[in-house]
C-alpha cells in the first residue's frame, strides 16, 4: 500500500508495512492455555497410541510414551514456533501456512498425550470417526458455497439436512435400494431450496429469515411426520437400506490413512468427487465464472447478457441437492433410520465453515473436517475420563466453531451481493 506525496516537486513513494499479529496472538493463548492446563493438572503414567486398525487387519502396534515427559517437551517445540510467529509479526512478514499446521498437529498430540495418562488412542479409529462426523457438514458447506457465491445466503442448510435425511429413510425403506433414498434425498434438499430461492430472488424476503423460517417449518413437518406416519409403521417405512462399506483395493491396505479414507462407504467417495468437481468448477469453468460474476457484481453481469435471477435460482437449487445428499448420510450410512431432529443444528455448524473457509470449497472442506475432529475428541475424552468438566467436552465442537469464526474469520469479506436480491433496472 502506498501513500504519495508533493514535495519540493518531487514525487515521493511511502511504503505503509502492516503487522499480521492475528496468528501470533492466537498461538500465544494456545501456548499458555496449554502450558497451564500442564502445571495446574498434571498426569503422569503412560500414554498409548495405536497406530493400526485389528478390525480391518491392518495392525501396526501401539507406542506407549512417557505422559509428563512428552506432554512438557511437544510444550517447548509449542513455544518456539509461537516464538516464530510472533517474530513474523513484529517483522512486518506474514507467517508459512506450514507454520500453524505444524502447531495445530503437535497441540492436539500434546493435549492427547496429556488426555490419554494411562489410557488408550486409537489413531485410525479417531480419524476415521472424525471423518464420519465431517461427511454431513461437508455437503452443507459445499451447498452454502455455492448459494453465497451466487449471491443467496443459504441459512437453510439444516431444513435441507432434514428433509434429504427424511426422504430418503422413506424411499429406501420403500424400496429396498439406498441409490433410490440418495436420489429422495437430492429431490427433498431442492423442495427446500426452491421455497428458498422462490421467496428471496422472486418475492425480494429477506433471506436470512427465510431460510430461518424454513428450518422452522421443516423441523416441524418432519417431527409430525414422523410421529404420525414413521413411527405406527417404522418396520415399512423407516427400515432404510444402508449403504454397505466398499474397500479399495491396495489404497485401502495404506497404514493409517488406508482404513479411513478408502474403506468408506459410496456416499464418502461421492463426497470426494463433489469436492473436487465444485472446486474445479468453480474457479476454471464458465459456469463458475458467471456464478461468482452473479454473486460479486450482478449488474455487469447482466450487462453481459447473464441472466441474473434466473442463474442464481438454478445454482440455489443445486446447493440444495449437495445439502440434501449430506442429510442423506445420516439415514443411509450413520444411523440407519430417521428420528426427529436428528440433524441436531449441524446445518448452523455447516454455515460457519462456509465463513471460515471464507467461500471456497477446499477451505470449506477443512474447516468442515475440524469441526467434525472436535466433535470426535470430545466423545474420545468423555471415554478416557479425563478431568475436564462434562459440561465442556460437550460445548467442545461448538467452542471451535466460535473461534474458528470470530477469531480467525472476522475480518474477512463475502461476497459483494451475498443477501442481496437483484432488481433489474
Amino acid at each position: 500500500m502506498t501513500a504519495t506525496h508533493l514535495a519540493d516537486d518531487a514525487i515521493q513513494l511511502t511504503t505503509v508495512r502492516v503487522r499480521h499479529i492475528k496468528l501470533a496472538v492466537s498461538l500465544v493463548v494456545v501456548t499458555l492455555l496449554l502450558g497451564l492446563l500442564f502445571a495446574l493438572v498434571p498426569r503422569d503414567g503412560q500414554s498409548t497410541f495405536r497406530l493400526g486398525d485389528p478390525a480391518s487387519g491392518i495392525d501396526l502396534g501401539s507406542v506407549a510414551l512417557p505422559t509428563a515427559g512428552t506432554s512438557w517437551a511437544v510444550l517447548v517445540v509449542l513455544v518456539l514456533l509461537t516464538a516464530w510467529a510472533v517474530w513474523d509479526a513484529v517483522s512486518y512478514r506474514r507467517s508459512r501456512l506450514w507454520l500453524p499446521i505444524a502447531f495445530g498437529a503437535l497441540a492436539v498430540f500434546a493435549f492427547l498425550t496429556w488426555a490419554a495418562a494411562d489410557g488408550l488412542v486409537p489413531v485410525t479409529g479417531l480419524l476415521f470417526g472424525a471423518l464420519s462426523l465431517s461427511v454431513p457438514l461437508i455437503f452443507g458447506a459445499l451447498g452454502g458455497v455455492i448459494g453465497e457465491r451466487v449471491g443467496v445466503v443459504n441459512v437453510a442448510i439444516e431444513g435441507q439436512f432434514l428433509f434429504g435425511a427424511f426422504s430418503a429413510a422413506l424411499v429406501a425403506s420403500l424400496t429396498g435400494n439406498p441409490f433410490l433414498g440418495l436420489v429422495a434425498a437430492m429431490v427433498g434438499g431442492v423442495l427446500v431450496a426452491f421455497v428458498l430461492a422462490a421467496f428471496s430472488i422472486k418475492y425480494l424476503v429477506d433471506q436470512v429469515i427465510v431460510g430461518v423460517v424454513l428450518n422452522v417449518l421443516v423441523t416441524g413437518l418432519t417431527g409430525f411426520l414422523y410421529g404420525a406416519l414413521l413411527v405406527p409403521n417404522e418396520e415399512l417405512l423407516n427400515r432404510p437400506e444402508r449403504f454397505p462399506r466398499w474397500e479399495v483395493p491396495l489404497l485401502g491396505d495404506i497404514p493409517i490413512i488406508g482404513p479411513v479414507l478408502f474403506n468408506q462407504t459410496f456416499i464418502v467417495y461421492l463426497m470426494y468427487g463433489v469436492v473436487a468437481v465444485v472446486a474445479w468448477g468453480l474457479y476454471r469453468t464458465r459456469w463458475g465464472l458467471r456464478l461468482r460474476a452473479v454473486g460479486e457484481h450482478p449488474q455487469a453481469a447482466d450487462t453481459v447478457g447473464i441472466k441474473v435471477n434466473s442463474s442464481r435460482f438454478w445454482n440455489v437449487s443445486l446447493a440444495g441437492a449437495i445439502a440434501g445428499i449430506g442429510g442423506a448420510y445420516f439415514t443411509l450410512v450413520s444411523v440407519g433410520q430417521f428420528t426427529k431432529e436428528m440433524t441436531a443444528g449441524l446445518g448452523f455448524i455447516a454455515l460457519a465453515a462456509v465463513i471460515f473457509g471464507r467461500w471456497d470449497p477446499i477451505r470449506a472442506t477443512l474447516a468442515a473436517l475440524l469441526f467434525g475432529f472436535a466433535t470426535n475428541l470430545q466423545n474420545l475424552l468423555t471415554v478416557l475420563r479425563t478431568p475436564i468438566p462434562s459440561e465442556f467436552m460437550l460445548m467442545l465442537p461448538y467452542i471451535v466453531t466460535i473461534i474458528a469464526v470470530a477469531g480467525f474469520a472476522g475480518q474477512i469479506r463475502g461476497p459483494a451481493a451475498a443477501g442481496k436480491p437483484y432488481i433489474k433496472g
